[in-house]
């Protein structure tokens, strides 16, 4: 009983000081090692620098330069005026009658492109602000609507996002970012109905009571100096398009069918282009759209600048995503947890399904952290719910879109330091606008998952 205690009291802490505002990069190690001290399973030195530091380490060797990519990408997305540009046509073409709708579609198209949810709230907002004015919508239903647009379907549930939730069970089960398209796109619609039904009515509500946009000292700030010379939509859309369509081609044509043998040799870690190809693939469909926005924007851009702030700003998620990981890994190893993942596969009647959709959400609940949800779940469990789906003839595939949609979900809760930010950007607080994005963003996505766990046992994978 105390093994089992001291993992939940360390677990609660995390949770607890990262909604704090503590940094998991302080928290991840300190907690694990108190769960280890508690518990007397060992030398507090060893599990920090053979178990928590070794599972760091190689977690950002494999994603480091997806992140650093998909860093430099936003950047120059962002700076080039590309992703305001997207924003605005979107906008314009929905019309301010239908603002939330506009905000919804331009994040989604955004993040679907691969561009940080981070660039994408900072290019959206703005325009946000202008439409919910126009229309006279509360601008507290702004954050709900990014939220909608970005933190869910777009992450987890669409065919070849290059979200990192999407990304990292390639590794595990040797799919692709495509695994289980059907499964993901039946769950995107629900999510999408759902919060666009709880949204609509929340508008109604207010025009109802009369409340308007209300009284806002909107600080807006836009790091594209000139918006009359933003680069056209259709130049803009492009490197989105890159993304989608190399990622597909590269996964389903062009790594299967080369001779990867050499992969197989020590020196490459013995391992086989299955495993590795959609990572890759992911790698070069981001490249080449940062090689396209750079050749066509390179009069408008600081071209130094924005690498070196991307590259720069790269580090502090991959590690605090790695950090959680090393955390993972030191928790995997005690015996509490053990007997708790023991009870989870029991109870889950051995449904890799059903348990691995369970276990990804609360971890991705209490990290706050969709990626490090996934991390854990994954890195304590991968190989047996492969091993598990091996055995009753199962698709890995509708693994990878259950764990992947899965983690997209209770991850939204107040201490989501995405949610922080967003509000933060907004200048809301979680009074404000919190239940919009706890209704439309997090119950929608959880209830997407719920009935994919019901699609993928019913149907397989499609």
């Amino acid at each position: 009983m105390l093994e089992v205690s001291s993992i939940l009291l360390s677990v609660a802490l995390l949770m607890f000081l990262a909604y704090r505002g503590f940094s998991v990069l302080i928290l991840s190690p300190t907690l694990a090692l108190f769960a280890v001290f508690l518990s007397g399973s060992g030398s507090l030195l060893a599990h920090y620098t053979q178990i928590f530091m070794v599972k760091l380490g190689d977690f950002a060797t494999v994603y480091f330069p997806l992140f650093l990519l998909s860093a430099v990408f936003g950047k120059i997305m962002e700076s080039s005026g590309c992703a305001l540009s997207i924003a605005e046509y979107i906008s314009k073409k929905i019309g301010s009658g239908k603002a939330v709708l506009a905000i919804i579609l331009s994040c989604s198209v955004l993040t679907y492109g691969g561009i940080s949810l981070f660039v994408v709230v900072f290019a959206v907002y703005p325009i946000a602000v202008e439409l919910m004015r126009k229309s006279n919508t509360p601008k507290r239903l702004i954050p709900a609507a990014i939220a909608i647009g970005s933190f869910t379907y777009t992450m987890t549930c669409l065919p070849g996002s290059p979200a990192i939730p999407n990304v990292i069970p390639s590794q595990y089960f040797g799919t692709n970012t495509f695994a289980a398209p059907g499964v993901g796109i039946i769950a995107a619609i629900l999510s999408f109905w759902f919060s666009m039904m709880w949204i609509n009515r929340q508008i109604r509500l207010a025009k109802k009571n009369g409340e308007g946009y209300g009284d806002h000292n909107d600080n807006l700030i836009s790091s594209v100096s000139d918006k009359k010379n933003l680069p056209s939509f259709w130049i803009s859309i492009i490197p989105v398009f890159i993304v989608i369509l190399l990622n597909y081609i590269s996964v389903r044509y062009v790594f299967p069918n080369m001779d990867a043998s050499y992969l197989q040799s020590e020196k490459y870690g013995a391992t086989d282009i299955q495993t590795v190809a959609g990572n890759w693939a992911i790698i070069v469909a981001v490249f080449f759209a940062i090689v396209f926005v750079l050749a066509a924007n390179y009069k408008k851009i600081d071209i130094t600048r924005c690498i070196n702030n991307g590259a720069t700003e790269s580090l502090a998620p991959i590690f605090n995503t790695a950090s959680v990981v090393g955390y993972g890994a030191v928790i995997n190893g005690l015996p509490g947890f053990i007997a708790v993942k023991d009870w989870i596969l029991s109870a889950s009647g051995g449904n890799p399904i059903i348990s691995s959709s369970i276990v990804t959400s609360v971890l991705s609940g209490v990290t706050g952290s969709a990626s490090g949800g996934i991390s854990i779940a994954l890195e304590t469990l991968g190989a047996k719910y492969l091993e598990m789906a091996n055995a009753i003839g199962m698709n890995p595939e509708i693994i990878h879109r259950i764990i992947a949609i899965s983690s997209g979900s209770l991850d939204i809760l107040p201490h989501n330091g995405a949610v922080v930010s967003l509000l933060t950007i907004c200048g809301l607080t979680h009074r404000e606008s919190y239940k919009d994005i706890f209704v439309g963003a997090l119950l929608a996505a959880t209830g997407s998952a719920v009935i994919s766990v019901f699609i993928g046992l019913i149907f397989g994978s499609f």
